[in-house]
C-alpha cells in the first residue's frame, strides 16, 4: 500500500489532509484553504445555517471544503439526509465519503476495488472490506460523526490504477498516531529502566566475575600444590628405594668377596682331593695286583696339571659363584619392591 497517498496529522490541518487524501495528492495548502474561506459570502453562511448546523466554525469549515471540491466538479451530500436515503444506494457502490466529528475531518475512499480509511490520525491507510463498510459508517454515525457522500468523478491517481489490477491484504491494522507515540514513549521508558538496572547490576556482576576468577585460580593452585606434593613423595620413595638397594648390593658384594675363592686356591684343593682319592684306591686295590701311583695328566708344557675335566669344573664353579651373587642381588631388589 505504498502507492496510496496518505497525509498524517500535523497541527490543525485536518481539512487539508482530508482533501489531499481524497484527491490522492498535494492539491491544497493551508494558504489556499484560507483564501477559499474568505470568499464565502453571507448568503452561503445563511444557507448552511438553515441546514440545522449551529456551530459557526463547522459551517465555515464545511463550506470551505465544499467550495474546494467544486473546483474538481465534486459536491457533498449528507449521507443520512432524507433525499439521499430515498435513493437507497448501497454504500459500496459509492466512490468516497468525508466524515466529520467536531473539528476533525477525514476521508474514506475506494481505490481500485477495495475501500480504505485514510484518516490522518492513523499511521497509515486502513483496509476496509465491502461487508464491513456499512457497519463502519453506522458505527461512526452512532459516535456522533456527520458523513457526507462525495458525488462526481475523482481525478485519476496511481493507487487507483494499480489496485484495479491487484488486491492487497493487510496483516496488521495501523495504530492511531497517539497510540504509536504512547507505545514509543513506553518503550523508551522501559529501555531506560532496563539500562538503569543493568548499570546498577554491572558492579555486582563484575564482582561476581572477579570472585569466580579467584575461585578458579585457588582451585588451580591447590591442584598444582597437590601434584607437587605427590611428585615430592614419589621422588623420596624412589630415593629411599635406591638407597636400600645400594646398601643391599654393597652388603651382598662384601659377603660374596668374603666367601669367593680364587682359581689357585680351588686348584690346590682339587689336587689335595685327588691325592687323597689315589691313596685310598692304593690301600683298597685288588689282591695280586701291584698298586701303582696314579699319575696326573700333564699339560702341553710337561708340567703336572689338571685334566680338561678338572679345568672345566673349576670354571663351572667360578660361574656358579658369580650366578649366585647375581641371584642374591635380584632377590634383594624384589624384596625392596614389595616393601
Amino acid at each position: 500500500m505504498e502507492s496510496i497517498f496518505h497525509e498524517k496529522q500535523e497541527g490543525s490541518l485536518c481539512a487539508q489532509h482530508c482533501l489531499n487524501n481524497l484527491l490522492q495528492g498535494e492539491y491544497f495548502s493551508p494558504v489556499e484553504l484560507s483564501s477559499i474561506a474568505h470568499q464565502l459570502d453571507e448568503e452561503e453562511r445563511m444557507r448552511m445555517a438553515e441546514g440545522g448546523v449551529t456551530s459557526e466554525d463547522y459551517r465555515t469549515f464545511l463550506q470551505v471544503i465544499s467550495n474546494a471540491l467544486k473546483v474538481w466538479g465534486l459536491e457533498l451530500i449528507l449521507f443520512n439526509s432524507p433525499e439521499y436515503q430515498r435513493l437507497r444506494i448501497d454504500p459500496i457502490n459509492e466512490r468516497s465519503f468525508i466524515c466529520n466529528y467536531k473539528e476533525h475531518w477525514f476521508t474514506v475512499r475506494k481505490l481500485g476495488k477495495q475501500w480504505f480509511n485514510l484518516n490522518s490520525l492513523l499511521t497509515g491507510p486502513e483496509l476496509i472490506s465491502d461487508t464491513y463498510l456499512a457497519l463502519f459508517l453506522a458505527q461512526l454515525q452512532q459516535e456522533g460523526y456527520s458523513i457526507f457522500v462525495v458525488k462526481g468523478d475523482l481525478p485519476d491517481c496511481e493507487a487507483d490504477q494499480l489496485l484495479q489490477m491487484i488486491r492487497v491484504q493487510q496483516m496488521q491494522r495501523p495504530k492511531l498516531i497517539g497510540e504509536e507515540l504512547a507505545q514509543l514513549k513506553e518503550q523508551r521508558v522501559q529501555k531506560t529502566d532496563l539500562e538503569r538496572v543493568l548499570e546498577a547490576n554491572d558492579g555486582s556482576a563484575t564482582l561476581d566475575e572477579d570472585e569466580e576468577d579467584l575461585q578458579r585460580a585457588l582451585a588451580l593452585s591447590r591442584q598444582e600444590i597437590d601434584m607437587e606434593d605427590e611428585e615430592a613423595d614419589l621422588r623420596r620413595a624412589i630415593q629411599l628405594s635406591m638407597q636400600g638397594s645400594s646398601r643391599s648390593i654393597s652388603q651382598d658384594t662384601a659377603h660374596t668377596s668374603d666367601t669367593h675363592l680364587t682359581s689357585e686356591e680351588l686348584r690346590k684343593r682339587r689336587e689335595a682331593y685327588f691325592e687323597k682319592q689315589q691313596q685310598q684306591q692304593q690301600q683298597q686295590g685288588p689282591p695280586g695286583q701291584l698298586s701303582q701311583p696314579c699319575e696326573r695328566p700333564t699339560t702341553s708344557s710337561g708340567a703336572p696339571g689338571s685334566d680338561p675335566g678338572d679345568a672345566m669344573s673349576e670354571e663351572d664353579m667360578l660361574q656358579a659363584a658369580v650366578t649366585m651373587s647375581l641371584e642374591t642381588v635380584r632377590n634383594n631388589f624384589k624384596t625392596e619392591g614389595k616393601k
